[in-house]
């Protein structure tokens, strides 16, 4: 037994000795535990649970001992967010911009780049006036220069430990929560910056990215047979080289320039031949710019997936790379020293995280940028070199580096506040702590939870609140006692006077109704036990004459548990603290729905009452005990109904019994003459179809497939089922009166909603039901003397204005859902057809819960009578709720019954295709760009469509058939986000241009 029970046991003990008039003081307290031993302090390690004398282990341990300052805030130092002395200055992530933050390091540290822009004039004449910077306006870049211009400044000058970069990442139009292809973006932001800078006058802005980042080649061709040389000449500012199959950049850049040719159908055709001819083509380098851009290409495109896969093929190459051999002019100098290396961290090629290794131009010491932190290789200090004029730009700097002073000195000043405060509290608990005992002197009560809430130095100090430990009587509930520590009264009144509330519990608060009624219900808990063997001692006796009582059967197997529930619920009833449970009043919804389910519940003896109040009728639910048992069971249920042994049963039972078993008499009948008259409506054998019309009849009739269904229901149980009297036809035609189907319809989609009969099965359907509505359709043939086509005419005719409206309102209701259900099953096999792999996902359940207790008649298929709506009962249908009734049809015959490797996802109809795939992404661990959908056949490919305009509707299976796995997705140091190939930088500023 737990420690808690054993105390709560050990407190009540006295109770099996004492009756509830004689509980005295003491038995009181020593309900409330009171007399526990007071906890000795450095011995008791945690708080005692259950004892209210323990005040060893609720939090005080913060307070007590050395003080560290530091545990009296949750502030940073500001300090740690200055730059250090001879350090770089780093960029915010602001979601997945690791590829922006790289670049901007590694364009910034190239020193002829950087100073260029700084040349550049400010469009910001309203900002600057009078050669000085307006102190009231905020400074905010109009162009990408601009923008450019001030992160440079800031990542030279400012004391800043790290810049956010929003406002050029926003002037670009990138989604911070995309990641996308360094490569690309250096790619179009360096068109951009050239398109730009081509504007400027001054030609050492104007040609910069010219002069330092593009070279010349030509692409070379060579005739065989004449040997005419054909060149093309093309500028470059990127060598995007093949790394599949090398091991060294030089062989990269050897396969680059390498000759190819031109043969087969592939020839050449040669202007000075006037032929195709063999020839050869490479790539020769005519000009090498400044600084030599080398794209080793590790995303490429995988044909079978349809998108990107990185290549982790390892490259070595050295500090040093001499290109005179590759170029065609030689004398010049080609050598190059490696300046920067940019990497990628991850294995997916949508996700992932960017890092550069860049060297300090100034001093030759290689950083790793890694974002906000940045980390120094190896060797020597930092040289921050050159010292540019920067102007304007410099008292941008200066200004933005005052208000970080400012944030520090305010950050420094709520530190200190918040240290001030925590040694107020270190005092205050030091003094209160000491006397929190209660021991022999006046005592009170107060809620743990409080008392650690006081001590805890996270949260402020709220005023006391008592209320959730109160019985009824608004004292101390004793169940309660466990979660309440008594205290001195000197604490407590310094409690009281600082924070206020209530109420407070002192000596008096202990309350004696709720002991007492403990009492009383503990004592018949014990009785209950010896009653119960007598009890079941008198059941074996034998009654005699008219003197025992009729009981329950069921009743008298769970009398003792029914009691013991009674009795707990008495107990119980102090346990409602005035309609207040932890201090908030009860949900009145939730009481009405307790109390009403509780009324549902049969209390003891009320199963052998019938529904008139009387002994019910049935013999077999009840039984006759003796007086003195009934006696013994009387005393637990006082106001259970008494049925002596000579009470009659219910007359009125007897009188609705005899009518029910001739009206089962009178329903048998009919269901077996309706059953013999209508066999094949029965048992749907020799059935005609449209789509196959039979040939020995021109004229079929139609009726409700409810109608059959429901017809059938009794026709197999009549005495569970009220005979079907009338063929509702009117739910098949408008309000005008016109036929809602057409012919090919009611061959495919609205099959399921009629059944066909015959001339003279129709006869005998008239004769037995009262029919509404006759329907029916007439086969004619066409022509003089050779007939060449077959008409269907039906009576009443189609009334197109209404079936136009029907097809509208279902497309509507399918393609305009908030919230539905659909299945995504992930194929392993891509040859595997689901209908073929998993036929039973077209199979829907064919029986109501009424229909699968009892077996069918062998050979009886019973197609028609298909439904899975379970048991659900449902509505005559109506000329004014037919469109119901067909919205009900459509999801009956839409329902889906999900197998094994499925699951069902809760989809709307306006959320993306890119929506779909985070959500499958989480429910199968597939990653978006490796997820391959389709829907009946239909490749689902464009992520910003909307599910309803995919055809994606309710109860939908939507194949998933996935790529190779990427090994730990979601393990990436950047957040991982979708990004299909197709997008790139689609609609961002960088294409706008």
């Amino acid at each position: 037994m737990a420690p808690r029970l054993q105390l709560e046991k050990a407190a009540w003990r006295w109770a099996e000795t004492v009756r509830p008039e004689e509980v005295s003081q003491e038995h009181i307290e020593t309900a409330y535990r009171i007399w526990l031993e007071p906890c000795i302090r450095g011995v008791c390690r945690r708080n005692c649970k259950g004892n209210p004398n323990c005040l060893v282990g609720i939090g005080e341990h913060i307070w007590l001992g050395e003080i560290d300052e530091n545990s009296f805030h949750n502030i940073d130092d500001p300090n740690c967010e200055r730059r250090k002395k001879n350090s770089f200055v780093g960029l915010t992530n602001l979601g997945a911009t690791c590829y922006v933050n790289t670049f901007l390091q590694v364009w910034f540290l190239n020193l002829e780049l950087r100073q260029a822009l700084y040349l550049c004039p400010s469009t910001c004449s309203d900002y600057v006036m009078g050669g000085s910077i307006q102190e009231e306006k905020d400074y905010e870049p109009q162009t990408i220069c601009e923008h450019l211009q001030y992160l440079f400044a800031l990542l030279q000058n400012s004391n800043r430990r790290y810049i956010d970069p929003s406002g050029f990442v926003k002037a670009l139009g990138l989604d911070t929560g995309q990641q996308q292809d360094a490569q690309e973006f250096s790619k179009l932001f360096m068109s951009l910056l050239e398109d730009t800078l081509s504007k400027q006058k001054n030609p050492d802005v104007r040609n910069i990215v010219q002069q330092q980042f593009c070279g010349e080649y030509a692409y070379v061709t060579v005739c065989n047979q004449c040997g005419r040389e054909s060149k093309l000449l093309s500028k470059f500012y990127e060598l995007e080289l093949n790394i599949q199959g090398h091991k060294q950049l030089t062989d990269c850049i050897s396969e680059f320039l390498k000759e190819e040719k031109l043969e087969g159908d592939n020839r050449y055709f040669c202007e000075n031949c006037q032929s195709k001819q063999n020839a050869t083509r490479k790539i020769r380098l005519l000009s090498l710019p400044c600084t030599l851009n080398l794209q080793l290409m590790r995303f490429v495109f995988d044909r079978q997936t349809g998108h990107k896969k990185k290549l982790n093929t390892y490259i070595g190459f050295s500090e040093i790379l001499d290109m005179e051999p590759y170029v065609e002019h030689k004398g010049g100098s080609y050598v190059y020293e490696l300046s920067a290396v940019l990497i990628h961290r991850g294995v997916s090629a949508y996700s992932g995280h960017y890092i550069a290794h860049v060297k300090d131009p100034q001093s030759g010491e290689w950083y790793k940028f890694n974002d906000e932190d940045i980390e120094k290789m190896e060797g020597k200090k930092l040289q921050l070199g050159i010292e540019e004029d920067l102007a304007f730009l410099q008292e941008l700097v200066d200004r933005d580096n005052s208000k970080f002073e400012e944030w520090c000195i305010e950050m420094a000043e709520m530190r200190k506040q918040s240290v001030d405060k925590g040694k107020a509290k270190h005092e205050e608990v030091k003094e209160l702590y000491q006397r929190l005992p209660a021991g022999a002197e006046p005592y009170e009560f107060v809620s743990l939870e409080w008392l650690q809430k006081w001590l805890d130095e996270s949260t402020p100090t709220k005023p006391i609140d008592n209320h959730a430990c109160l019985c009824s009587h608004d004292k101390l509930h004793p169940d309660k006692i466990s979660i309440m520590k008594r205290i001195s009264e000197y604490a407590a009144d310094i409690f009281y006077s600082r924070y206020g509330g209530g109420p407070r519990l002192t000596v008096k608060a202990l309350c004696k109704e709720c002991v007492v009624e403990r009492c009383r219900v503990l004592r018949l808990k014990n009785q209950l036990n010896e009653d119960y063997k007598t009890v079941n001692n008198l059941l074996k006796a034998t009654v005699k004459g008219n003197d025992g009582f009729w009981v329950g059967k069921s009743s008298l197997r769970s009398w003792r548990q029914l009691a013991l529930e009674q009795l707990d619920e008495q107990d119980g009833d102090v346990d409602q603290s005035n309609g207040k449970m932890n201090g908030n009043t009860l949900n009145k919804e939730e009481s009405k729905e307790e109390r009403k389910e509780e009324e549902e519940e049969l209390n003891f003896n009320e199963d052998i009452l019938c529904p008139h109040g009387e002994l019910c009728i049935s013999e077999n639910e009840r039984r006759l005990v003796s007086k003195d048992a009934w006696n013994k069971l009387q005393q637990y249920f006082p106001k259970a109904p008494e049925f002596p042994s000579y009470r009659e049963c219910c007359s009125q039972c007897k009188i609705l019994e005899r009518e029910g078993e001739e009206n089962e008499a009178l329903h048998k009948m009919i269901a077996n003459e309706q059953k013999t008259s209508l066999p094949n409506l029965f048992q749907d054998k020799n059935r005609p179809c449209l789509s196959n019309w039979p040939e020995d009849t021109d004229v079929l009739y139609i009726v409700s497939q409810f109608f059959v269904e429901e017809w059938r229901k009794f026709v197999r149980k009549p005495t569970r089922c009220s005979p079907v009297s009338s063929v509702g036809n009117s739910a098949l035609l408008c309000p005008h009166g016109g036929l809602m189907f057409t012919f090919a319809s009611m061959t495919k989609e609205d099959s399921k909603l009629i059944a066909l009969i015959w001339p003279g099965e129709w006869q005998m359907i008239q004769k037995l039901f009262v029919v509404d509505h006759v329907i029916k359709i007439t086969r004619t043939e066409v022509g003089d003397v050779n007939p060449s086509e077959t008409q269907y005419i039906s009576e009443p005719k189609l009334c197109p204005e209404c079936r136009e409206g029907l097809l509208c309102q279902q497309q509507r209701d399918l393609r305009e859902y908030t919230q539905a259900t659909i299945y995504v099953h992930k194929v392993v096999d891509n040859k595997k057809v689901m209908k073929d792999s998993v036929p039973e996902l077209n199979v829907s359940s064919s029986e109501t819960e009424e229909d699968k207790e009892e077996a069918k008649p062998d050979g009886e298929k019973d197609p028609d009578f298909n439904q899975s709506n379970g048991g659900t009962k449902r509505q005559k249908i109506t000329h004014q709720n037919y469109i119901a009734y067909q919205k009900q049809v459509i999801r009956r015959s839409m329902r889906h019954r999900k197998v094994r490797g499925e699951k069902a996802l809760l989809v709307s109809a306006n959320q993306t295709l890119k929506e779909l795939k985070i959500q499958i992404m989480h429910a199968f661990s597939v990653a978006p760009f490796d997820q391959n959908l389709s829907i009946d056949g239909k490749i689902l490919s464009d992520d910003c469509a909307t599910l309803g305009t995919l055809g994606v509707i309710p109860e939908s299976v939507i194949l998933l058939k996935a790529d190779e796995p990427i090994a730990d997705y979601a393990a990436m140091d950047d957040v991982m986000q979708v990004c299909m190939p197709e997008e790139g930088f689609k609609g961002t500023g960088l294409l706008g241009h």
